[in-house]
């Protein structure tokens, strides 16, 4: 039987990558370390699959079509976006369990869009470049919290759920970390860009660490937007993460960093599972 070793809830700041160099050299390196921290975490969970959930960032869909929540089940590459500086390559996809999820959804009430040809953004390339084994497979989840209509919160924390039940049902010897990127706060293309609201931040790394799924699902767009930004908003991804948890997980800040220069305030999670803490030791 499949089971979910663990999760994170990490950044996917393109400029890490992109503008590397603009941030202060001892917080760039903070922020780097701890990326390299959790690909040694995944490593020691003998992760075999992670399921990257990010967001669309105005790119990934046709405007003609917006859809609310859409699963990779098979072919991928990426990134998109060349000025990350990172090569443009194939990611290996565990489509036999892309495609079990698919449809545990779809008889759960949860009607995805498909996509069986789909090239990633930095939303799930850049965790999968700094911090996922080269040798571990990829399911990518994207939500739409980056244009409108946007999915809710409590409707993000339903689809956790039910990623969480359909891992747990999958009948092969898979071992699974879910990872929800991105936030938190950062104002993308408005008057505010650059701005980074340390107390907002703090606030919603406090209710993640109390594991207030509910609470977090009950931030309306306007107060997410008017204390975090715009950008803010893919804290709904985090919430997919946690939803998906056992009962008995613990949440255990890694790290925080605001940085103006990437315009954002970077979180770094750990969702510890008793079997996180069973295989390589304990989170830090």
């Amino acid at each position: 039987m499949a089971s979910l070793v663990g999760g994170f809830c990490l950044p996917h700041d393109p400029l890490i990558l992109g503008a590397r160099n603009a941030a202060e050299p001892r917080q760039a390196e903070r922020v780097f370390s701890m990326f390299e921290h959790i690909r040694q975490r995944i490593k020691a969970l003998e992760a075999d699959t992670v399921i990257v959930v990010g967001d669309d960032h105005f790119a990934m869909f046709s405007t003609d079509c917006q859809p609310s929540i859409l699963i990779g089940v098979g072919d991928l590459e990426g990134p998109i976006e060349a000025w990350l500086g990172i090569e443009r390559k194939p990611v290996p996809n565990n489509e036999a369990l892309a495609t079990h999820i698919m449809n545990w959804g779809f008889e759960h009430g949860f009607d995805w869009a498909v996509s069986k040809t789909l090239s990633l953004d930095h939303s799930t390339m850049v965790p999968l470049h700094l911090a996922v084994p080269d040798d571990v497979r990829a399911i990518p989840i994207y939500l739409a919290v980056g244009t409108t209509p946007l999915v809710q919160g409590k409707r993000c924390k339903a689809l956790g759920g039910m990623i969480g039940d359909a891992i747990r049902a999958y009948p092969e010897d898979d071992r699974v970390v879910l990872l929800g990127t991105g936030g938190i706060s950062h104002w993308v293309g408005m008057p505010e860009m650059g701005r980074v609201n340390v107390d907002f931040d703090r606030e919603i790394l406090s209710m993640v660490t109390q594991r207030d799924v509910d609470g977090l699902a009950a931030l309306s767009d306007e107060q997410i937007i008017e204390q975090g930004g715009n950008g803010a908003l893919e804290i709904r991804n985090w919430i997919v993460a946690m939803a998906a948890m056992d009962a008995s997980y613990e949440a255990r800040v890694l790290a925080y960093e605001p940085v103006p220069e990437w315009i954002t305030g970077l979180g770094f999670v750990e969702l510890a599972t008793s079997k996180s803490i069973g295989s390589g030791g304990a989170a830090r």
